[in-house]
């Protein structure tokens, strides 16, 4: 970022625009869809209204965020790459940004364990978390003995409502000669990397040959795998704890300059991420490949189901009620 920034706790420019997302507030709309790839990203960008234009807004970091209307109702849509730092920087900057309550949607990839068809569409209840323990020592021990190599949280919830949401808006739009399912209720779990912590297999010494089979006998009904999903809802989770705030974020009027939070509440009676607010989380996943066959989906196939998963992700938050929203003048969705 070419700017000079101001406060390392929370890194903002003059104006107000964050270091990782490069997004002020008013750019950010309280139902997003975040995903991890750009030409995903476009697809569902292609799908929102004409009027007002999508905002469009590529970081140096690599982030994308495009703000627009989908059938009149404000929607960001955010690429955040992949993995969890990723999607850290992407919910705390964008809380930050928005007034009121948010809901957010991951429509992502992800790998199919047991006998997932690539091209079927997950809606996870509940999300683990798989990581490397980095305290074992790789080097030193035979293959065989992979005990505490790798350690697996607890589980964490999406909001139930939003999932029956998404689950309902998806097999709406599933196209009749689609061939595979549409899966609600299932278990996923997030890695900390696409290959040891996935039990993939390279010329490292990961010991981990053992470890999908671990995570299907300690985790009820596991299905999926993929490095994002379960730190979206454990953020989602730790942000409904009651407690006091301890930064006051800066609302961007559409000049660009700031106001602080005093000021902003004259005049609008909203504050950036107030402590009572909520977010709200689900997630869509898409099986680009089984784990047990080996099969991924075709090219041709991931774009024809990335455009209809992204209309009945957009076509689920549509309907997400928004009871504190963020204040409309000046901001990117602005008719």
């Amino acid at each position: 970022m070419k700017d000079a920034l101001k406060d390392a706790n929370l890194p903002r420019t003059a104006e107000g625009r964050f270091q990782h997302l490069g997004v002020r507030p008013g750019e950010v709309a309280n139902r997003i869809v975040t995903v991890g790839s750009a030409p995903r990203a476009h697809t569902l960008a292609s799908l929102l209204d004409e009027k007002p234009a999508p905002f469009k807004l590529a970081s140096e970091r690599g982030f994308l965020t495009i703000t627009g209307r989908y059938k009149g109702v404000p929607m960001s849509i955010v690429c955040i790459g992949m993995g969890a730092p990723n999607l850290d920087f992407f919910v705390r900057e964008c809380r930050e940004c928005v007034v009121g309550d948010m809901a957010i949607v991951r429509l992502g990839s992800c790998g199919g364990l047991l006998d997932t068809q690539p091209g079927t569409v997950v809606v996870p209840r509940a999300c683990v978390s798989v990581w490397r323990n980095v305290d074992f020592d790789f080097a030193g021990t035979d293959e065989e003995d992979a005990e505490g190599a790798y350690m697996i949280s607890k589980p964490v919830i999406a909001d139930q409502d939003l999932h029956d949401r998404v689950q309902a808006a998806l097999e709406a739009v599933r196209p009749a000669d689609w061939p595979a399912p549409v899966l609600g209720e299932v278990v996923n779990a997030s890695a900390d990397s696409f290959y040891s912590s996935q039990g993939r297999q390279t010329s490292f010494p990961d010991h981990n040959a053992g470890l999908i089979a671990r995570l299907l006998k300690e985790v009820e009904g596991l299905t999926t795998l993929e490095m994002e999903t379960f730190h979206l809802y454990h953020l989602a989770h730790s942000w409904g704890l009651k407690r006091t705030l301890p930064v006051k974020p800066s609302i961007a009027d559409a000049a660009g300059s700031t106001k602080s939070n005093d000021a902003n509440l004259a005049e609008s009676g909203a504050r950036v991420a107030e402590p009572d607010t909520v977010i709200r989380v689900a997630a869509a996943q898409i099986v680009f490949a089984s784990r047990s066959s080996r099969a991924f989906v075709s090219p041709e196939r991931v774009g024809q189901v990335e455009r209809w998963a992204g209309m009945g992700v957009l076509n689920a938050l549509a309907g997400v009620e928004i009871e504190r929203a963020h204040p409309e003048q000046g901001s990117a969705w602005a008719l």
